[in-house]
């Protein structure tokens, strides 16, 4: 296929009366995100199969997850009190946390909100086809202007937009080593969002060599349990993603689909114990119905016929790391807590992804001051 050539437009789902409307808009990205994450069939996300290692579905105390949720409430709280309605897509910490089940209380401690004291850099590892809509989305930047305020910084660490776990792994080891190893404790946070996370986890174990350069691994939206949705799809829809106006990310390995369906990622985490000695945390997009973007209703819909708390990609159970520290709860569909589109497309964020605002600099901010705060009360 060619840039030049038609797509054919889906016939299902309620975005579907809008494609019309918008001729003129980059009609190939919109296109591309319906086929790989908002498929049209009817056959069970998860069919009936022994290929499996023995599951338990536990409260996450019983799973070795300790539950912070506390906590982190009052520092995420604090941050967006502080100097979040100074930041783009700002909500009142009510709004911006979702309360599950019987939340623990917080420490009654106060916040420090001044400068870093460890520095933390934040390595974010993105999901699947992220560097075939970069050039489109143009990011603003604003998350690392607005750490770097604070003494701390963030980065993308890049890996390939349409390969497998074992491929990226790779790929994040190599990045790595070759940053300048630096004196005293380690100040890398590395943060994998949706499949991002299962690439960070895989490069930890198979690599040794990179742990003593990581001080925490963080989970956000992670797909450590696989999408049900992956198993209606196959790569041929992923890589329609090539497409996006602008896009430069290859084929890759074609690992990516395969990667993330529930019976590959359950059998990893079965066979792949994580390596002991590191702080593990998870931030879970649990939204609200009403926070789903109109262009995702389908694919929350369909995953609903498993669980409707889910995020219109992941159920909110299969998103944490085992025997991590659970920080939350976010109101947040699965794009809008990392993929600010309606920042940059405001036309596309009206009509399509109309749940995209989300304050991510505060959220980003908050996640790191947990840690900095959870890795010195370690220390001492």
């Amino acid at each position: 296929m060619s840039a030049s050539e038609p797509v054919a437009e889906p016939r299902c789902g309620p975005a579907y009366g809008r494609w019309h409307s918008v001729r003129a808009m980059p009609v190939r990205m919109t296109v591309a995100l319906c086929l790989a994450l908002c498929a049209c069939a009817t056959k069970p996300l998860i069919s009936y199969s022994t290929d499996t290692p023995p599951l338990v579905l536990v409260p996450a105390s019983y799973a070795g997850a300790q539950d912070r949720r506390g906590r982190f409430r009052e520092i995420y709280c604090a941050v967006l009190k502080a100097h979040g309605a100074q930041l783009p897509d700002y909500r009142p910490c009510e709004e911006a946390l979702t309360r599950v089940g019987t939340e623990p209380d917080g420490t009654g401690q106060p916040v420090d909100l001044g400068p870093s004291g460890q520095h933390l850099v934040a390595a974010i590892v993105a999901g699947v086809g992220y560097e075939c809509f970069k050039p489109w989305l143009n990011p603003p930047g604003t998350v690392v202007t607005h750490l770097r305020q604070f003494g701390y910084d963030a980065m993308l660490l890049s890996v390939d937009a349409l390969s497998g776990t074992t491929h990226n792994a790779r790929q994040i080891r190599d990045a790595i080593m070759a940053m300048p190893l630096e004196p005293g404790a380690p100040r890398l946070v590395l943060i994998g969002y949706s499949k991002g996370a299962p690439d960070i986890l895989e490069a930890l174990v198979t690599y040794p060599e990179i742990r003593p350069r990581v001080a925490a691994m963080v989970s956000a939206a992670g797909a450590i349990g696989g999408s049900p949705l992956a198993n209606d799809v196959e790569q041929y829809h992923a890589e329609l993603l090539q497409y996006f106006p602008g896009a430069t990310c290859e084929e890759g390995d074609g690992g990516a689909v395969q990667s993330l369906r529930p019976a590959t990622r359950k059998a990893w985490l079965a066979q792949n114990p994580l390596p002991t000695g590191l702080r593990y945390y998870s931030v879970v997009t649990f939204p609200q119905p009403e926070r789903i973007s109109s262009i995702l209703e389908s694919s929350y819909e369909k995953l609903a016929r498993i669980d409707a708390r889910n995020d219109s990609q992941m159920i909110f159970y299969d998103q944490v790391v085992p025997g991590s520290t659970l920080l939350g709860y976010l109101n947040a569909d699965h794009w809008a807590v990392a993929v600010p589109i309606a920042r940059t497309h405001p036309t596309v964020g009206s009509l399509f992804v109309t749940q995209n605002l989300y304050p991510r600099e505060a959220l980003t901010e908050a996640i790191l001051r947990f840690i900095e705060e959870d890795l010195t009360s370690s220390r001492r």
